[in-house]
Order: structure tokens, then sequence, then C-alpha cells
């Protein structure tokens, strides 16, 4: 827990000023004002977050964490439990969404066992940071203990860190765990204090006669564990996932070390709403990549207050929509530094 408060400490606010003289220029541009609406926004923000009026074109990396879910065992997944670890060796073989959208965005892609059931050989070429072999079934008791949860939240502080180090400026959140929409769901009814209906979705493509079977899975979890929505480290515990908890660490290394957090799909923003819970500080370093078809998504964008900059009806997770986010921040942050202004293009400005 200590790691937690110390790193929460460490969050500064954005550069008003950087942000002030960075609106200064995108106001001279040769442009309509304000005419490149999102973009401009957000070359504003990635200027408060580096403190830095006109940033370099960042360094970027998508941690992916995989875990899996002791719920996944109620049926509430079009896949069985064991496509996590499947998916973790396609990843590594370069096969998934997120590795062509990762080589697209030209970010570095980290993937994490925080929490896969079986034992990955150490030679599989991840970082190997698992806290517990998957969950407990949420639905009969406690996902894991608090401390559990604490252990992948520092997890994901000290990847943070080790990617700061590393010149990494934007971090982008991806995550592979069958059952992870369900834990996903349950902590934002909790959280947002919304009924468990409104934010459930199809998941990985379930029929509707399996979410209303996932739905009532998720009421009877929150039931039986009753957790506290003031206390987001005992909702992680009894209701999360080990991904989820270690993201959430991500998002609060990340904002300690002023690096910008891209924001996926459902998932990765339920770790968001966590990390935004445990210390509203993180909110100036958080940039919404797209809006998920999840339904549950736009519940958690509302509350964090951080609109999307696609809507492109995705829900695959993995970081994929982050991973174009992090193509329209290269965008503004080009726009900021190679377009020119009306004094620099001799162009007459509008009256």
């Amino acid at each position: 827990m200590e790691k937690i408060v110390a790193t929460i400490q460490k969050i500064k606010p954005l550069s008003e000023l950087a942000m002030k003289e960075a609106q200064l220029r995108l106001d001279g541009l040769t442009k309509p004002v304000g005419s490149l609406a999102v973009l401009e926004s957000m070359a504003r923000q990635f200027a408060g977050v580096v403190g830095n009026p006109r940033p370099a074109l960042p360094e970027k990396a998508i941690v992916l964490m995989a875990a899996d879910h002791g719920v996944a065992s109620e049926g509430v997944s079009a896949f069985p439990p064991e496509v996590t670890e499947q998916m973790v060796y396609n990843f590594v073989r370069g096969g998934a969404g997120i590795n062509v959208l990762a080589r697209h965005a030209n970010a570095r892609l980290i993937l994490v066992d925080v929490g896969v059931k079986n034992q990955l050989s150490p030679s599989v070429p991840i970082r190997h940071c698992k806290v517990k072999h998957g969950t407990d079934n949420m639905r009969l008791g406690p996902a894991m203990s608090k401390q559990e949860a604490i252990a992948a939240i520092g997890v994901g502080i000290d990847i943070a860190n080790e990617l700061a180090d590393e010149g990494i400026r934007v971090v982008a959140l991806g995550e592979m765990g069958i059952g992870n929409t369900t834990a996903s769901s349950a902590i934002t009814s909790v959280l947002t204090g919304r009924p468990v209906s409104p934010v459930v979705g199809k998941g990985t493509g379930i029929a509707p006669d399996f979410v209303n079977h996932k739905i009532q899975v998720i009421a009877e979890a929150i039931a039986c564990n009753n957790p506290n929505p003031k206390d987001a480290l005992d909702v992680l515990a009894k209701v999360g996932g080990l991904e989820i908890a270690g993201l959430a660490g991500v998002v609060l290394g990340a904002a300690s070390r002023g690096m910008l957090v891209m924001l996926d799909g459902f998932i990765a923003s339920a770790a968001v709403l966590a990390a935004y819970r445990i210390s509203v500080a993180v909110r100036p370093y958080l940039m919404a990549s797209h809006l998920s078809e999840e339904p549950g998504h736009a519940a958690i964008l509302e509350v964090l207050g951080v609109k999307p900059c696609l809507h492109l009806n995705m829900r695959l997770g993995e970081g994929t929509g982050a991973a174009l986010g992090m193509t329209l921040l290269d965008a503004a942050v080009k726009i900021i530094n190679e377009m020119a202004t009306f004094e620099e293009a001799q162009v007459a400005p509008s009256c």
C-alpha cells in the first residue's frame, strides 16, 4: 500500500503555461480558429502533460496485461477460459489485432502475465509478474484478496516507472482475459452507482439469452461480496480482475511520471475508473481513444469527464482502439509543430 500512496503523492497538475502557449500557437495557425477541433485539444493536453508548448513526437508503449477469471466457469463468455493463454502466445507471435495496430502506431507492445491460470514457461518473451493463478469465482466469493489486488496494482506501477525511465511519454492500456467484461461490468456498476443491466454488453459476442445470464451472475456476485463503492481497492478485490488492477497501477504510475494515458475500450477504462477513484489527480493525464460498443464504456467516460476521439463501433479490446488513438495524437503533435502560422506563411488572418 505504501507504493500506491507514494505514487499518488508524486502526481502533479499539468503545465498551465505550456497549454496556454500551445493554444496561442494553435489559434495562430493557417486555419479558422478551432477548426481542427479534437486534434487541437489533444495537442494542447499533451503539451500540458510534458510541459512543452511544442512537444516532440512521443515515444509510445502499449501495456497489455493478461489474466484469467474464475467467473468464466459460469459460462459468461463465448470463448472457453483456455483462450486467455492461447492468445498470449498469439501476441508473442505477432498475430493479433493489437500486434498489427501497435506496429501501425509505431508503439512498443509490452506483454505482461499478471494472472494467467497456467504457469507459463519462463522462456516465453513476456513480463512474468504473476500475482495469482487467475481470480476466484466472484459469484461465490471475493475474486481475490485485497493484498493480491494491491500487489497487482504494484506490478502496473513498476512497469510504468520502467517505461518512463526508458523515455516513453504516452502509455496505452490493453488487456486479455476471458470473463473480463463480466468483472468490468461489476466494477462499473459499483463505482458509478448504476444498475447492472444497463452496463452489461455482449462481450465476446454472446447471444441475448446469455447476456441475461451474465447480468444475473454479476448481480449475484455484487450481492454476495457487497463491495464498498467508496473503496476502489475493495471493489477491485471483490469483483475485479488481476489485469484490471494491474492496469489501474499503470495509470497511477504513468500520471506520477508525467506520461499521457491513452484509454482503450470498456475493460481498460474500468481499470482507469478504479485508478480515478483511488486518486482523482490522474484525471488530467487521461485521453479517451474511442467509444466502445460495450454499453458500460459510455458510463465510465461520462464519470471520468473525457470525450472519445473516435466512434468506430469496436469492442475487441487488447488496446486496439488506444493504438489508433495514438496515431491521432501523433497527427496532433505534427499539426502544432509543422503547420505554419499566418505570420510564417505571410497569409492575412481573418478579420
